[in-house]
């Protein structure tokens, strides 16, 4: 049986900024499911196999650039497209895009971008972006 909607995993330690995307996604016609914090995550992300991470980098105790170097060293994590999700500048938000090799950032302020560029996140397959941020204005 083929998935109908595309699914999104929020990880987050703001609540205000997990509903917003739920919401926001949601009405877009994702499937969201939002986890708060970073501990958990990788069991979460293992069981549900999102087609999309936003990712937050500040969290506490263990950073979401942090947490992605993890997932990227997890066999079963390695794959799943990460989308730093950030209120960082965003000449901080790049250089740890580069760092990190996630596929790219949006900054949390920009509320109506957002869908736009999940959207542009999502259209890009994974075989396609293996090792190739994607730039959006």
């Amino acid at each position: 049986m083929e998935r109908t909607k595309k699914k999104i995993l929020v990880v987050d330690d703001d609540e205000r900024h997990l509903v917003t995307a739920k919401e926001l996604l949601e009405d877009a016609g994702y499937e969201v499911i939002t986890h708060y914090n970073w501990f958990g995550s990788t069991n979460v992300i293992k069981r549900l196999q999102p087609d999309l991470i936003l990712l937050d980098i500040n969290m506490p105790a263990l950073s979401g650039d942090a947490l992605s170097e993890i997932l990227r060293g997890n066999s079963r994590t390695k794959d799943v497209p990460i989308v730093f999700y950030s209120s960082n500048d965003e000449d901080s938000l790049r250089k740890a895009v580069s760092e990190c090799g996630v596929r790219g950032y949006i900054c949390k302020g920009d509320v109506f971008d957002l869908r736009k560029k999940v959207a542009a996140y999502m259209s890009q397959s994974r075989e396609n972006q293996s090792h190739q941020n994607l730039t959006l204005p």
